[in-house]
């Protein structure tokens, strides 16, 4: 199943999901909850299992649930029955993306991934944070790395929004320009 289509039929269940964990005030739970499912599924161990059409469901649901145990609550094993039930356990981690998409705009959030050719210092770190915020109006959270493949300067992503400021960037915008 191609990712486009996965996402198309995760979004009924996320929107879901999240119009019920935003009325019961749960976003966080739901979100730590769909986080471990989504690990459980994607993992190369259970993925096999999950996708195996021999498998019984109501063998695979009483497996993830146990797994599962003490991570979820009995309306996340509801979601996991669910799932099962309709075949559509392989889109939990697409679930999981989009729920957090929808928790992240109501609590007007951002998650933006820097990439640097040397490793930046808190000090960088916000500044970024500040400047995204002012241009964006919300509130970022930065996760880092460092990639000498850059050479120099940052390249920053922030949803669907990319901001190349790297050597790197530059230099393969100017043989694209040159036609090499």
């Amino acid at each position: 199943m191609a990712a486009g289509e996965k996402t198309t039929i995760a979004r009924p269940y996320a929107e879901a999901v999240f119009a019920h964990a935003d009325e019961t005030g749960k976003l966080e739970l739901w979100s730590e909850m769909l986080t471990f499912l989504a690990a459980v599924i994607d993992d190369e161990d259970f993925a096999p299992i999950a996708s195996n059409p021999l498998v019984e469901q109501d063998a695979l649901t009483k497996l993830l649930l146990e797994i599962a145990g003490e991570h979820i609550n009995d309306e996340g094993g509801n979601l996991i029955k669910l799932l099962v039930q309709n075949r559509r356990l392989d889109v939990l981690p697409e679930i999981k993306t989009l729920f957090n998409e929808l928790k992240a705009d109501k609590e007007q959030v951002i998650d933006v991934h820097v990439t640097s050719a040397y490793a930046l210092k808190p000090a960088q770190e916000t500044l970024i944070a500040e400047a995204l915020k002012a241009k964006l109006g919300r509130d970022v959270t930065i996760t880092s790395e460092q990639d000498a493949e850059l050479i120099g300067g940052v390249h920053i992503r922030a949803g669907d929004m990319v901001i190349d400021g790297s050597v790197r960037g530059k230099l393969q915008q100017l043989a694209s320009e040159l036609g090499i």
